[in-house]
């Protein structure tokens, strides 16, 4: 589910009905302040987190000048509250509260309705007090009524709120809705002083409006690199490309020695989550958990790749699926090794290609691997990922372990006479370079059999254009290798990563 920042659900409640504190979001601490000034009197300065712990991390803080305010938004942007950074502060003003209510709303995964719950005991540790939630299982057909609404809650007034909170959930396509707490204020008013909501995954993309990052759960702020990932996955359906950062742990609780950080690439859901906690048996931190699965193209592997090298500091490089994808591995391993090949990074990698064509896989990476800095080798399905993560970790040991630039080698200028688009980049020839036995050798090596020799026995493509751009080029990195294993530089793939320097 897609979370959105308090400022912005209260946003939408405020436009559908339901009252919310005088206030706005600031992205700086001179902003803050001016919100502050406008607002006057006491305010309340919250930290824009997706975390139910934000108060007890120090997240909400209380001022009664606009200059502590600014003071307050200053020391809280940037930081980290609950594993989560704070980009954004909420200056609210502060009101004086009566009374407060927790007013939810959930889809029923169980019953497949949507629900709406009331608790006359709101307020932070709503969780511990689950006992307390009443819920009404709503008809998908049809709103429920005011009747029904005032049996669940006891008051009219909140009655309408909840109503227009079920407008709210059906409108936004939402999975949940939490306003907590309600407020009944001194003045009579109920406000809803804070509000979480979650949007459904596959409902996205008609919900542009709502300002979405990244439609999937994350548990903490988007990174920049998380954001990254997003744009390459959210409209390329050709298989999975899941990326999340994980937090460095500085506490050092997971063994007395700091356990070394790594990137992390799995490939297939369950093998990868094993080979996850293997790693970590072996003492190795993963600063990633990345999932290329379902038979993506190169493309989509060779970007995850490039995404995972950028990570800073990171010491070792670990890829490992199920051992039995029914994926191409020789397809993965070209991805893998287009993006160390272009950023030549000074760490070690451990490959675990099991599947279709890992021998050929593992021969192609055994054969590149004298052109690197640092050791790539590559294992088969028989090599368990318990003795892969310790191969690794036995690499940066005894050496192997700078951690790398992420800054790509300069080299000559590629001159290319031809070029086509594909789905998501280019593919570029220098003709000049090829004679008719490299020439005949990359058009036999394209799977797709998109390309033919011209007239002057020069690879060109042998369908339309548009249609190499439709799909019809499946950007699986063959006839560039094949120029690579003849020792030439005679095509150039470049898939573009917009955000990644």
């Amino acid at each position: 589910m897609a979370q959105l920042h308090e400022y912005r659900a209260k946003r939408i409640l405020a436009g559908n009905g339901i009252e919310i504190p005088a206030g706005e979001a600031a992205f700086d601490a001179v902003k803050a302040g001016e919100i502050a000034r406008r607002l006057g009197g006491e305010i309340v300065v919250k930290a824009q987190i997706h975390s139910t712990s934000r108060a007890a991390a120090g997240g909400v803080r209380f001022a009664e000048t606009p200059v502590e305010a600014e003071k307050i938004a200053s020391e809280m942007l940037g930081q980290e509250f609950a594993g989560n950074l704070c980009e954004a502060v909420l200056i609210d003003e502060k009101v004086e509260i009566v009374r407060e209510f927790y007013v939810g709303f959930t889809v029923d995964t169980a019953l497949k309705r949507p629900a709406l719950l009331f608790s006359d005991a709101g307020g932070s540790g709503i969780e511990d007090r689950a006992g307390s939630l009443k819920k009404l299982v709503c008809s998908i057909r049809r709103e429920p009524t005011t009747a029904e609404l005032e049996s669940l809650c006891g008051d009219g007034r909140i009655a309408a709120i909840l109503k227009q909170l079920y407008r709210v959930a059906k409108k936004t396509d939402a999975r949940t809705i939490e306003i907590n707490p309600l407020a009944l204020l001194k003045d009579g008013r109920l406000i809803a002083l804070d509000c979480r909501l979650s949007v459904d995954d596959y409902a996205e993309y008609r919900q542009k409006e709502l300002g979405i990052e990244i439609a999937r759960e994350l548990g903490h702020t988007p990174t920049r690199l998380e954001k990254i990932a997003w744009e390459i996955e959210k409209d390329d359906f050709r298989g999975t490309f899941f990326f999340v950062e994980i937090p460095d742990d500085k506490t050092g609780v997971r063994d007395p020695q700091p356990a070394i950080r790594i990137g992390f690439h799995g490939a297939g859901g369950g093998g990868s989550m094993a080979s996850l906690d293997a790693a970590q048996r072996n003492n190795l931190a993963p600063a990633c958990y990345v999932d290329t699965s379902g038979n993506p193209p190169a493309s989509k592997v060779y970007r995850a790749a490039r995404i995972i090298l950028s990570i800073p500091g990171i010491r070792g490089y670990f890829l490992s699926g199920s051992g039995v994808a029914s994926q191409e591995q020789f397809g993965l391993a070209r991805a893998v090794l287009k993006a160390f090949l272009e950023i030549r990074p000074n760490i070690p990698a451990v490959l675990r290609l099991g599947g279709n064509g890992e021998d050929i896989a593992r021969e192609m990476v055994e054969r590149y691997a004298e052109y690197l800095p640092a050791p790539i080798e590559a294992y088969r399905k028989t090599d368990t990922a318990d003795f892969c993560a310790a191969r690794l970790r036995e690499l940066i040991e005894n050496g192997y372990c700078r951690a790398q630039s992420g800054v790509k080698t300069a080299e000559k200028a590629f001159e290319s006479d031809y070029t086509f688009r594909t789905r998501t980049g280019t593919v570029s020839f220098n003709h000049k370079a090829l004679n008719d036995f490299s020439a005949a050798k990359i058009v036999d090596a394209c799977p797709a059999g998109i390309l033919k020799l011209d007239a002057n026995r020069k690879p060109v493509l042998a369908v339309e254009a548009a249609e190499a751009e439709r799909g019809k080029c499946t950007e699986c990195l063959a006839c560039e290798f094949a120029c690579l294993e003849l020792g030439l530089k005679a095509v150039k793939i470049d898939f573009p990563i917009d955000g990644l320097a």
